[in-house]
Parts: structure tokens; sequence; C-alpha cells
């Protein structure tokens, strides 16, 4: 099981779509946690999964929503309305309470890849606006057997060990 992650694009639209051509064969799925402040057509429907951000006026994007891929449940939102900034609780609640394996999340536009309970939070980070660092990312999720790989990466495709991450997990 292979996703694509990204988040935070801020109206970036060849660049988003530029990712999506870069990956798109060897990933099962492609999610984008918000703020691309982009109209649905805009993105490709058919292959990025997108959540409402705070940012976001289309309103035919889903405040969150629940994947099941090749075993490995998927919940993913954009965080504003979970006060990610304040801490991850009502996220990770939240991931409990759908029987998620892996959060994914933006808003904080700090790349993230934690484990609690049970349960991978990640944050890819922003693509267009990042903090805390001077580069914009996303990232890969990568299921091989019982361990789970975050792998990250530059806008122009650049792998980032030092963000990179892996978990074990049953599922």
């Amino acid at each position: 099981m292979r996703a694509l992650v990204m988040s935070d694009s801020h109206g970036w639209t060849n660049e988003v779509q530029e990712i999506v051509q870069r990956h798109e064969q060897e990933v099962d799925i492609i999610f984008h946690c918000g703020d691309s402040e982009l109209k649905k057509d805009s993105l490709t429907a058919e292959t990025v999964n997108t959540v409402r951000g705070n940012c976001d006026f289309d309103e035919s994007f889903p405040n969150e929503l629940t994947k099941d891929v090749n075993g490995v449940r998927f919940f993913v939102t954009h965080g504003h309305l979970q006060n990610v900034k304040m801490n991850e609780m009502i996220l990770l609640y939240r991931g409990l309470e759908l029987g998620a394996h892996i959060v994914c999340f933006g808003h904080t536009h700090i790349p993230t890849a934690i484990q609690k309970d049970d349960i991978i939070l990640v944050n890819p980070g922003s693509m267009r606006l990042p903090r805390h660092g001077t580069i914009g990312t996303y990232a890969i999720i990568k299921k091989v057997e019982n361990q789970i790989e975050v792998i990250y990466y530059t806008m122009d495709g650049q792998l980032e060990k030092n963000l990179s991450k892996i978990f074990l997990i049953n599922c």
C-alpha cells in the first residue's frame, strides 16, 4: 500500500498537478489535506481525494473522509476543526472513533509523523507556505508487512531523510 499525501498548497494548481503526475503510477491513493484554495474541478477529481480546509471556499469538498486502502484505514481532515494547533487529542480521538490506522491532516504547515495509541498521525507539511523550515514538502506513506514508512519529499521530488520515519503497526 502506498499513499501520496499533500496539504496547504494555497492556490497552486500546476504544482499539485506536477506532484500527482510524478507519483500517480506508484501509489494506490492520493490525498490532499485541505487549503488547496482550488475549485473541485481544478483538481483531478478522480485521483485526488481532497478535504476542505479553513481557506477553501468550495463547499463540495467534505470536512473529513475515511478510506480503506488495502487493509489500512485512513482518516483525512484539514485539522482546523479539531484545533490541531493546540494539540492533537481531538484528532486522535476522532481517529480512534473511526477505527483509523493512519490520520492525515494539515493546517499547521509543519511536517509531522508520530504514533499515539496505535494510530499514526501524519502532516505532510505545507507545499507552498512551510513553517519551521524553508522548503515545501509532501509525503508518501508506504506499508510493507507490519511497518508504515512516512517518506517526506521536497517540492522538486528530493527525499527529506531527516523528516522520514518508520513505525510498527498492526493492520
